[in-house]
């Protein structure tokens, strides 16, 4: 007895083959974006860029007006026009405010730097910087170690993320008086919820 895998399949030898039309469907596919396509594509930060062709030249396409009746904006405009609105950008938000009168708390070295007062905590390292309001902050943790001179504050935000900074002292004398003044700003502006 003679064992055949697949004998099934395939036809036998007196019978006709008909062979059935294949119908290829073209394959969709959706474009590719966000950070696979786009290195500086960052959720929520930026749009999604447009997949469609966008024009390159901003011209209105609407039809011209005949040279003999003058629009609306030709009869009434006189001398030179100027494009788009033109307005005035207030000068920097931080100079348009008035100085609180309560505490501040502010510490640096050669590279960071915390600045904690009425409007939040900033913290900055080289070129970044990160700035919290106070409801924004679920927590702030100050940290002197037993050895070195390296203060850590770590801003806890309540979406259990942690932001710390360390800031080098002069002298370890520092951390008390540090200690003392961020604790000020914190019961003059931090409300626990």
């Amino acid at each position: 007895m003679e064992q055949r895998i697949g004998s099934g399949s395939k036809p036998l030898e007196g019978d006709p083959v008909e062979a059935e039309p294949v119908k290829a469907e073209p394959l969709r596919t959706e474009p590719v974006t966000g950070a696979g396509f786009d290195p500086a594509f960052i959720p929520g930060i930026t749009g999604p860029t447009p997949t469609g062709a966008v024009a390159k030249d901003p011209v209105d396409k609407a039809p011209k007006p005949t040279a003999d009746k003058p629009t609306a904006e030709e009869s009434t405009v006189e001398g030179p026009t100027v494009e788009g609105p033109t307005v005035e950008e207030p000068a920097d938000a931080e100079a348009e405010e008035p100085p609180a009168d309560g505490p501040v708390f502010e510490a640096s070295d050669r590279r960071a730097k915390i600045v904690a007062d009425h409007k939040g905590v900033r913290l900055s390292l080289d070129e970044e910087s990160c700035e919290f309001r106070w409801d924004e902050i679920a927590a702030v943790e100050t940290e002197s170690p037993r050895f070195g001179k390296r203060y850590t504050v770590t801003v806890h935000t309540p979406d259990r993320r942690w932001y710390p900074i360390e800031i080098e002292a002069a002298a370890r004398a520092r951390f008390k008086e540090w200690d003392e003044q961020l604790d000020a700003v914190l019961d003059a502006y931090f409300e626990e919820a």
